[in-house]
């Protein structure tokens, strides 16, 4: 029912996952950030403590495909899971159990793993991949979403998709880009209106954080 990519920018360490489901809020299961750690997507038969999981043993300093390998060995249902992850250094790990969900796929690139199932078509998954390495040099967003549109415009999911979410972290500890559409007729279509529309603003946002002194008006009545 799922379809993602976890990815890194090379030029700047920043992490970032796309993904999208015919399910509504799919990134609240199954997205999963840590700033100067990991991206990690828990999804399939979705189990979310599995993302966490993974980060935690980033954080400790395995490498992803050892990461990942000690978390499956700790889960019940292996079998039922599909997990993708990029480390801080771009080294990438993935698990497809053998009662994924349909027609499943993954795809590594450089320094981005992506992964899906109830697929309409295998080649949604290394469409991704492609998008998103022939965007280099582009914001992680930007190319996030270029993964995302090659996805839907190679087939997508079996069923209509519902809902997407596209997040970023960088160097402060929150996500400096999260954004989600938990329901919608075209969550595609949903997502890069709200990136144009935050893109913009991502800066202003964390010299707010960072230093309310130097921060810009919100442009709001009695801030001017």
């Amino acid at each position: 029912m799922t379809f993602s990519i976890v990815a890194r920018d090379a030029r700047t360490g920043a992490l970032g996952m796309v993904v999208s489901s015919s399910s509504p809020a799919v990134a609240s299961r199954c997205l999963h950030l840590r700033a100067g750690v990991g991206a990690v997507a828990s999804q399939n038969v979705t189990n979310p403590a599995l993302g966490p999981a993974v980060l935690d043993r980033l954080e400790a300093g395995l490498p992803a495909s050892a990461a990942l390998t000690a978390v499956l060995e700790d889960e019940q249902h292996p079998a039922y899971r599909q997990l993708t992850v990029v480390d801080a250094q771009g080294r990438t790990a993935e698990h497809s159990g053998e009662n994924a969900l349909g027609t499943r796929a993954s795809a590594t690139g450089d320094q981005c793993v992506a992964a899906g199932n109830l697929l309409a078509d295998e080649a949604v998954i290394p469409a991704m991949v492609a998008a998103f390495e022939a965007s280099a040099g582009e914001e992680l967003e930007r190319r996030l979403l270029a993964a995302f549109r090659a996805a839907v415009e190679a087939g997508g999911e079996a069923g209509p998709i519902r809902s997407a979410g596209l997040a970023v972290v960088d160097d402060v500890p929150w996500r400096t880009t999260d954004l989600r559409v938990d329901d919608a007729e075209n969550p595609l279509g949903e997502i890069a209106r709200l990136l144009e529309l935050w893109l913009p603003q991502k800066a202003d946002y964390r010299v707010r954080a960072l230093d309310p002194t130097a921060a810009p008006s919100y442009g709001v009545p009695g801030d001017e």
